[in-house]
């Protein structure tokens, strides 16, 4: 009897300890990802859940943010930057796992204001007076150029239409792009320069124009392992899936572009 009692005691203690390792094992990667990425990660996370894999969880804010972050020791494991400097600046840190960088996805520069606007959609080019659109007083939501990546393709364009000067004191500067989407849905700012696929994820802003291509760097994404993620298989995993041919349609689907890595 007391020998029975042992063998059953230790039978739950190993049923217990593989139970253990099973949830330390399932736990899911943690992404550190570009505020203009929230949907679409939120939707290809629910698609990873249903091929069987634990839930990755995310810290969604301005790269820039994100960058200093992981410098002052936040655990991410996965990184996805909107632009390639602040990919850069961690990488210059020996921060990632320099041969898993792929930059896969690309988005548009867009002017929008609150859905209500009177103003009709335009052509932008150089001759485009912004300031005038804005009319007297009004200010301009994007992020902030000093180090938002959404803020710096503003200033580039603004540089290239040459009014970068007039407007920059006219300038709503938000810690990150959905910041400065929401200036403009609240009618707090009567225009906002933000991505094309921020634009069209709102109900609350109309879409004005594009930006010209030549008139700012490409906006890419370039994703990328954590080096204290080179042991997690899971977080390979992810990366992979997250920057592969079945997440695709899913980024086409939110306004994404595709390029080759």
């Amino acid at each position: 009897m007391h020998r029975r009692v042992l063998l059953a005691a230790a039978a739950a203690l190993l049923l217990l300890s593989g139970t253990g390792a099973r949830a330390q094992g399932a736990e899911g990667p943690t992404v550190f990802a570009a505020a203009s990425l929230t949907d679409a990660m939120r939707a290809l996370a629910e698609a990873w859940r249903a091929k069987g894999h634990p839930a990755p969880r995310f810290s969604f804010a301005a790269s820039s943010a994100l960058a200093r972050q992981m410098e002052q020791g936040a655990p991410a494991d996965i990184f996805a930057s909107a632009d390639e400097p602040w990919m850069d600046y961690v990488q210059q840190r020996g921060l990632i796992l320099d041969p898993t960088r792929r930059s896969v996805l690309a988005n548009r520069l867009v002017l929008v204001a609150p859905a209500d606007s009177r103003l009709a959609p335009l052509a932008i080019t150089r001759q485009t007076d912004l300031l005038a659109l804005a009319g007297e007083g009004g200010r301009i939501a994007t992020g902030d150029p000093s180090n938002v990546p959404v803020g710096k393709y503003a200033q580039a364009a603004l540089s290239w239409m040459g009014q970068w000067e007039r407007v920059a004191p006219r300038l709503a500067r938000a810690d990150n792009v959905r910041s400065a989407l929401l200036l403009v849905e609240r009618g707090e700012a009567p225009l906002g320069i933000v991505y094309a696929t921020d634009a069209a994820a709102s109900r609350g802003v109309t879409l004005l124009g594009s930006f010209p291509a030549e008139s700012h760097p490409p906006v890419t994404y370039p994703f990328a392992l954590a080096r204290r993620a080179g042991g997690n298989a899971e977080a390979r995993a992810f990366l992979d899936f997250l920057t592969g041919a079945e997440a695709a349609p899913l980024y086409r689907r939110f306004g994404f572009a595709l390029q080759a890595p």
